[in-house]
């Protein structure tokens, strides 16, 4: 697996937008021990470690226990927000995991993988708000990317996307819903539930976020 040039867990980098600012983060686990986490990965719930997959460390969503576990990165939102992320996912006979990636907190929203059902999601506060169909395979790494951007007045455009990760990325989202009056406040996270009792893996995660401006 290519890396990047830079061998730090985590690459921080501000710049001023208007009234402003937006946060980039790149977060790798190669420099982490392996074990519990560091506090750049905030356990929200689950048993999140960092582990090596295919001689690279990735925070991994350990099986035990099964649960809807999540962990949130990087720097609150208060305005526009995106997270990508490169993932490895494992199924156990008939039995799959659900996994994927948020933007604005507990209650924002998420774009899910979902094989049992052959979708990916895009969800908030449980409720699905657009789907469209797609095939998982298991053990293999694929990208997922979540972007909220504001509009004119309360709309927010909520796109995402997924592709092979060893594939360009495609030009256009490939799931689209308009949201009005949200907030856009909190931190971008990853979830999986490890239905199938076995670990999911995330790396190579992006996170860019605007910020309130200092005051």
């Amino acid at each position: 697996m290519k890396r990047l040039l830079f061998s730090a867990a985590c690459l921080l980098a501000a710049t001023t937008v208007s009234a402003q600012q937006v946060q980039t983060v790149e977060i790798k686990a190669d420099d982490w021990a392996e074990g519990e986490p560091p506090k750049e990965v905030f356990v929200v719930d689950g048993t999140i470690k960092i582990a090596a997959r295919d001689g690279n460390k990735a925070i991994v969503v350990d099986p035990n226990p099964i649960t809807d576990a999540s962990a949130q990165l990087g720097t609150s939102a208060a305005g526009n927000a995106s997270i990508e992320a490169k993932i490895l996912a494992i199924k156990r006979g008939r039995s799959t995991p659900r996994f994927g990636i948020s933007v604005h907190g507990m209650s924002g929203h998420r774009l899910i993988v979902n094989p049992a059902k052959k979708l990916l999601e895009l969800v908030r506060n449980d409720q699905t708000l657009a789907s469209i169909p797609y095939t998982w395979t298991s053990e293999v790494w694929l990208k997922l990317k979540l972007e909220a951007q504001k509009g004119e007045g309360n709309a927010w455009a909520i796109t995402g996307k997924v592709w092979p990760a060893d594939a360009a990325e495609p030009a256009e989202a490939q799931i689209k819903h308009e949201d009005k009056g949200l907030k856009g406040q909190g931190k971008c996270a990853v979830w999986a539930t490890p239905f199938s009792g076995e670990p999911v893996f995330f790396d190579d995660i992006k996170i860019s976020v605007e910020t309130a401006p200092a005051s």
